[in-house]
């Protein structure tokens, strides 16, 4: 029984959902999304979505739960957006933007420069005595964590001294070094 799936999706003011064969159409404030679905049934009755499976087989109800909850990001991305923030910890790391063109100093022999989607909204911010900030903003969180992910690999973080790239809140599990 998939308990995620079951609960109804509100459909803030300004969003509408259309259904057509199969896929799912999002529209809001901040853009428009759409989803391919198969193996569920989707209906909007009055400001809600429901997602419901046709039998009880391990292929409908794990998809009951997926398209249930990509439903809800899709929605709640196009009313209010979704954020991503990373760090860059590290003596000399730095990082600028001009439009969608990301430049960042990684301690490597060169700057890496990663041009974003132009769904992609990106800022950053360095203050005396803070490391720098990447905050990357769109309406699709697929796209953000993907282009996060993309970032936060040019340098993971290490266990050591916890330099690199991290997500902003980020937990790193720290090793003693060989004098412990």
């Amino acid at each position: 029984m998939s308990r995620i799936g079951n609960n109804p999706v509100a459909i803030p003011e300004g969003v509408t959902v259309d259904i057509k064969d199969n896929e799912i159409v999002v529209k809001g404030k901040l853009g428009e999304l759409t989803q391919e679905y198969s193996a569920v049934e989707v209906k909007v009755e009055g400001n809600e979505v429901f997602v419901t499976r046709p039998s009880d087989s391990k292929e409908h109800k794990a998809k009951h739960g997926l398209y249930r909850s990509l439903i809800e990001n899709m929605i709640e991305g196009v009313s209010k957006g979704w954020t991503k923030e990373l760090e860059l910890v590290g003596v000399g790391y730095r990082a600028s933007n001009q439009g969608q063109k990301l430049d960042l100093a990684l301690g490597f022999s060169h700057n890496i420069v990663f041009e974003l989607a132009p769904e992609v909204k990106v800022e950053t911010s360095s203050e005396k005595g803070k490391n720098p900030i990447v905050k990357l903003t769109s309406h699709d969180k697929q796209l953000v964590g993907q282009i996060a992910a993309k970032i936060r690999s040019f340098r993971k973080p290490e266990p050591y001294k916890g330099k690199g790239v991290k997500f902003v809140g980020e937990q790193l599990r720290r090793k003693a070094g060989k004098s412990a």
